[in-house]
């Protein structure tokens, strides 16, 4: 390798620079491989494990009450996790999704349990829809991952879409993981067993911090055997109640309640992820 390559995977870049979530969700050989750990009850990886997340729906359900058949839409619904258990609660269930491979899995889950739930196979930053909804959702920190830009976009997005008591729940990462956060630069054989190709590669991480905006950026270079490269950046931005606050206000929106996960757990300081329930102002 030529120092020029080395200088440039090394090169750390602007702020949300670079956007590489359609390369990451729509990649076939990627986007099974995230099926797969969406598929493992036992990791907290592309999703909760099982236990956590029949603690969250049931928390929700109490909270939201689905027995009242509520409107449901979850974004970033992967493979039905959360909106088959919705289903099965009651509420009448819409779920998006960029990945063809987890939307798949979602429809033949809903069809083999009985589940009239609409699934949709899209970005959903260009999901458009007349109906409105009681609740929703969006879960496993997505929001995180979203450009100042790209998080505008959504709130104005679920603020058309909430019907006038209608409420908004989402998990986020906060200051406090952001201080536990590290930069670093390693490299790996197969990373995560062959997750960014079925050919051999190494896979360099580079993590960036970036103290003023709050922001990480986990950077991975991929060189595969057949000599193809490429590079996925994961953007994550953190906040405290301030600045959530603000952005939702800024938007037309006001925060109602704050948790420390969307399994209701009590909210205090020092907690790596808060959720949050709002509405329309």
């Amino acid at each position: 390798m030529r120092y020029i390559d080395i200088k440039k995977i090394c090169k750390r870049p602007k702020p949300f620079e670079f956007y590489t979530a359609e390369e990451l969700w729509t990649d076939e050989h990627t986007a099974r491989k995230m099926l797969e750990y969406h598929l493992n009850g036992d990791l907290d990886i592309s999703s909760k494990n099982t236990i956590f997340i029949k603690k969250a729906v049931n928390w929700i359900d109490e909270y939201f009450n689905f027995s009242d058949r509520p409107n449901v839409i979850d974004f970033g619904c992967g493979p039905g996790l959360y909106t088959t258990r919705f289903a099965q609660k009651g509420a009448r269930v819409t779920g998006i999704d960029f990945s063809y491979s987890s939307i798949q899995y979602a429809k033949k889950t809903a069809a083999k349990n009985d589940l009239d739930i609409e699934y949709i196979h899209q970005n959903y930053l260009n999901f458009e829809s007349k109906h409105q909804f009681d609740l929703i959702t969006m879960i496993m920190c997505d929001f995180c991952a979203l450009s100042p830009q790209q998080r505008k976009i959504m709130l104005n997005k679920f603020k058309e879409l909430l019907k006038p008591n209608g409420s908004i729940l989402l998990d986020i990462y906060t200051l406090n993981m952001f201080e536990q956060k590290e930069e670093i630069a390693v490299y790996e054989l197969n990373q995560l067993d062959h997750f960014w190709s079925a050919n051999e590669y190494y896979a360099f991480l580079n993590v960036y911090k970036y103290e003023k905006e709050k922001l990480s950026l986990d950077k991975y270079t991929i060189f595969e055997d057949n000599n193809n490269v490429k590079t996925i950046y994961n953007w994550l931005q953190y906040f405290d109640k301030t600045s959530i606050q603000q952005e939702f206000e800024e938007n037309g929106l006001k925060i109602k309640e704050f948790y420390n996960d969307i399994a209701g757990k009590n909210f205090a300081s020092g907690s790596n992820e808060m959720a949050i329930i709002a509405q329309n102002i």
